[in-house]
Formats: C-alpha cells, sequence, structure tokens
C-alpha cells in the first residue's frame, strides 16, 4: 500500500516526511506533493485524482483552515474529488501548520534549545486550533524560525501521542484508520 500526501505547500511536505514514519507501519510507503499554494492545490486535485493510476494508492489530502470555515474548506475539497474512485482522505490543519507545533511545545523548545513550554499554561495557547494565526505567535517567541527549515526541526521530536492539536489528532487518526 501507498499513500500520497497532496498538501497545500512545502513546509508541510518537510513536516510530514519527517512524522509520518512515526506512524505508518514500514511496509506502507509514501509521497508527499506540495503545492505553490491552496489555489495550486485545489486545480490539482482532481487532476491527479483522475491520472493517477497506480494499484493500491489512496489519497490524503492536508490543507491549512487559515481564516475560512473548517466546513465549507472540507466540502469543497470533497467536491473537487468528485466521482473519483481513488480512496481519498481530507484533513485541515486548523488554523495552519504552526498550530501543530503549539499542540507539542516540547518538541518545539527540544527543536531550538529554548524552553517555551511554559506558553502551554497561558489561556491563548492553551488550545493550539483556536490560535488565530499561530505562525505570527511562534515567530515572537523564535524569531529564528523559517517555515522549511522549522518543519525539519520541529518534525523530529514530535511525540503523536502527546501532541494536543485536535486537528493534528485528526489526521494522525486518519491516516490510521486508513491504512487499517
Amino acid at each position: 500500500m501507498k499513500l500520497v500526501f497532496l498538501l497545500e505547500e512545502e513546509s508541510m511536505k518537510h513536516f510530514l516526511d519527517g512524522i509520518l514514519p512515526k506512524i505508518l507501519p514500514p511496509d506502507v510507503g509514501f509521497i508527499t506533493v506540495p503545492h505553490e499554494g491552496k489555489s495550486d492545490l485545489q486545480k490539482s486535485v482532481p487532476i491527479k485524482l483522475r491520472a493517477w493510476k497506480e494499484p493500491g494508492v489512496k489519497f490524503v489530502i492536508v490543507q491549512d483552515q487559515d481564516t475560512g470555515d473548517c466546513r465549507e474548506l472540507k466540502r469543497k475539497l470533497v467536491e473537487l474529488c468528485g466521482d473519483t474512485t481513488q480512496e481519498v482522505l481530507i484533513r485541515i490543519a486548523c488554523h495552519e501548520l504552526e498550530a501543530w507545533y503549539f499542540g507539542d511545545l516540547e518538541a518545539v523548545s527540544k527543536a531550538y534549545g529554548k524552553n517555551i513550554t511554559v506558553l502551554a499554561k497561558k489561556k491563548q495557547y492553551r488550545v493550539p486550533d483556536d490560535i488565530i494565526s499561530p505562525k505570527r505567535e511562534l515567530k515572537k517567541y523564535l524569531p529564528e524560525h523559517q517555515q522549511i527549515s522549522g518543519a525539519k526541526r520541529i518534525a523530529q521530536y514530535i511525540d503523536i501521542n502527546r501532541n494536543t492539536s485536535e486537528s493534528f489528532q485528526a489526521l494522525v487518526s486518519g491516516v490510521r484508520k486508513l491504512i487499517s
């Protein structure tokens, strides 16, 4: 079996490349396909689903919510999948990938050698998926953070079970269910 991840951006690719080996058994292969933003991903989805003919492949589409309505965004992605015979899992990162980092501040602290775990006690960071602009918030505490290199750094320390982001856990459980 192989999973094909269709992603909104490059940083999500590097993050998933780092965490998927922690989720998937060794006999399940995967590839991560980044796009140049939301509109590029959405334009690509129906094309890739129709054109991909490899047997035993299942698809996972991951897109940031940003400021949009989560349910509406998911409905639109389902619509883009059309009447495909491919098995597709759609997951939305609420609000951005960086919210998943706030779900495991211990991993972020290890990645940067700077203890920011105390942020988890602050009201505005207790529920990672409720942080409106997690990318901006992360930059406040880690000005050296860069999207791609940061995704690689943080992914190696992420604890799948410790992460408190509900949208991250929805991805993990969805992927596990997809391969079972």
